[in-house]
């Protein structure tokens, strides 16, 4: 039996979260305590440079992640997915170590380490999750699970964390108990957007600026193609773009490489000539900084469709400098290009994942089956090509 009491059925939930208490009591044979939930991300502009304390402009998708949780009485931590084969992951709390081979459950168990790390009282707890956010698709599914878990255990806990410490504590869970070294985009996401605007994080003191983002008013969609593609090497290649990065940095004598200005780039790369192989990284980070910026001020100039030119060049970038594209990714580019969008890059870390496009409303039947057909002929799976609108951050649910 749980180690928490039943509680009765609510009433009038939610859809999702109906869904997800009731998973919860199938799973548990009691009440969840309630449900929180944390969304995707989509990223607009402003890749790889979170973790060179650079600047970036994601907004939360509708598609999202629930945890359903209570406390248990025994230190105790169990937890189990909707959209993952198996059974109930189950493990001590006090026996929480990084590196343990947990599996999906290694985010959500990670959040826990890393809370019980910074001697907040978390205990035992039930947890179940259920997802819309799709996995491998550079949507951030990761930080989603992390953030409903955090801010399901901040709510089941009273700890009164604020959304920084609250992004910190999942990034520090994916980074030291995961072992994944991503930076604080995805998780500030995830806890921090808001509906209908796209958020200007600073990710050296996380201050950010919500931006409205509206692109339905001015005759505008942004399609996402989620490629379902994910290539082997994209975790160490990853590693290998940070430190390559950081590498850099040392020579020139910056905290990171948001140091360096737009119009230094040309003086830094002759610096950086006896290290050739991370020039073409600082051009990218450098660069990318610049188009943030130059976004941000198109869209606050209520010109969104001036934004295109800085997609295709941000691809170019991440493509041809950081070399983190790849054959799939390049293709939904030019498809969507070549039939009409305004603009298109890769989105997240990428070597797979997803793919944005910006278009004229009317054009997004064209620009999608051009995609799709171009996928065929080339022998790719059919992606999935859907418009991506500005959702809610982190909340609790039911």
């Amino acid at each position: 039996m749980p180690a928490h009491e039943a509680a009765a059925p609510p009433t009038g939930l939610p859809h999702g979260a109906a869904r997800t208490d009731a998973a919860f009591r199938a799973v548990y044979g009691a009440g969840p305590t309630g449900v929180w939930a944390a969304p995707g991300r989509v990223n607009l502009i402003g890749e790889h440079t979170d973790y060179n304390d650079g600047f970036v402009l994601p907004f939360a998708l509708t598609d999202t992640t629930l945890a359903a949780v209570a406390p248990r009485t025994d230190g105790a931590l169990r937890l189990h997915s909707g959209g993952v084969p198996g059974g109930v992951v189950e493990v001590p709390a006090d026996a929480l170590e990084p590196g343990r081979d947990l599996g999906w459950a290694a985010y959500p168990a990670g959040v826990v380490w890393a809370m019980r790390e910074a001697g907040l009282p978390v205990g035992g707890v039930d947890l179940h999750v259920d997802s819309t956010v799709p996995t491998g698709a550079g949507l951030s599914s990761s930080a989603a699970l992390e953030v409903a878990t955090a801010l399901a255990l901040d709510g089941l806990y009273g700890l009164g964390l604020d959304r920084r410490e609250l992004a910190r504590l999942a990034q520090r869970a994916e980074n030291a108990f995961v072992g994944v070294p991503c930076g604080i985009m995805d998780q500030t996401a995830a806890a921090r957007c808001t509906t209908g605007h796209a958020l200007l994080l600073d990710t050296r003191d996380l201050t950010a600026r919500q931006v409205p983002f509206d692109l339905t008013g001015h005759g505008l969609r942004l399609l996402v193609v989620d490629t379902h593609v994910r290539h082997a090497l994209a975790d160490g290649a990853y590693a290998e773009r940070r430190a390559g990065c950081e590498r850099a940095a040392r020579h020139l004598g910056v905290p990171a490489l948001r140091d360096i200005a737009h119009a230094q780039l040309p003086d830094v790369l002759a610096e950086l000539a006896e290290l050739p192989d991370v020039q073409p990284l600082v051009r990218h980070i450098v660069t990318e900084n610049q188009r943030v910026q130059e976004v941000i001020a198109w869209l606050d100039a209520g010109e969104p469709r001036a934004v295109g030119p800085l997609l295709i060049a941000g691809h170019a970038s991440l493509r041809d400098d950081f070399a983190v594209s790849c054959g799939e990714l390049d293709l939904a580019v030019d498809t969507a290009l070549a039939a009409g969008a305004l603009g298109a890059r890769m989105t997240g870390g990428g070597f797979g994942g997803s793919a944005i496009a910006l278009v004229e409303d009317g054009a997004a039947r064209e620009i999608t089956e051009a995609v799709h057909a171009a996928f065929t002929a080339a022998g790719h799976a059919a992606p999935r090509v859907f418009t991506a609108r500005p959702g809610p951050g982190a909340h609790r649910s039911a």
